[in-house]
């Protein structure tokens, strides 16, 4: 029998181990996120997905915040984040760091998401925009890559959470064993 397992059963890592286990090469940028469950999904999604750091800009919502924390479900207890109110002068710091910036966007040339495995080595830095106005230009302009995911409906858009844990998925498979 296949049986559903208990939370208890999840051999889930404390807070504390999480902090100082390795993290896979990804950090997140969130530019001027206006929902608060956006945030906090984003949090629970790079702590599931081990992601390195969350960077908090512009308009976006900082934790300890009672929405935030609905979805987030603890996450920001777990993952180490840094808000920045400039994500131009983020994005060139980490550029100068020698971290390859991903705008998560749809462009007039991107790179499909089922080609991120051919993306050579490196730390990435993956940015989601505002739900409306999505990754600012001045940040797409310098980008190493812009990764779009693929959609075959009517609406050519999705809701920046989901975006965010199909990409962060897609890049987190680079570094499984």
């Amino acid at each position: 029998m296949n049986k559903k397992l208990k939370l208890w059963e999840l051999n889930r890592v404390s807070d504390e181990a999480f902090k100082s286990q390795d993290k896979y090469p990804v950090t997140v940028v969130l530019d001027s996120i206006r929902s608060l469950t956006n945030v906090g999904t984003f949090f629970r999604t790079c702590d599931a997905f081990n992601v390195d750091k969350i960077y908090l800009c512009g308009i976006t919502a900082e934790p300890p915040h009672r929405e935030i924390q609905k979805t987030a479900l603890g996450a920001t207890e777990s993952m180490v984040w840094e808000y920045r109110e400039s994500i131009s002068d983020l994005i060139v710091e980490l550029k100068r760091d020698g971290k390859k910036i991903c705008s998560i966007e749809q462009t007039v040339k991107t790179t499909l998401l089922q080609d991120v495995e051919d993306l050579s080595d490196g730390h990435y830095v993956l940015v989601f925009g505002n739900e409306v106005n999505g990754v600012d230009q001045g940040i797409i302009n310098i980008s190493d890559y812009i990764i779009e995911i693929p959609q075959f409906g009517t609406k050519h858009s999705l809701n920046v959470s989901v975006c965010a844990g199909i990409v962060i998925w897609e890049f987190t498979k680079k570094w499984i064993d």
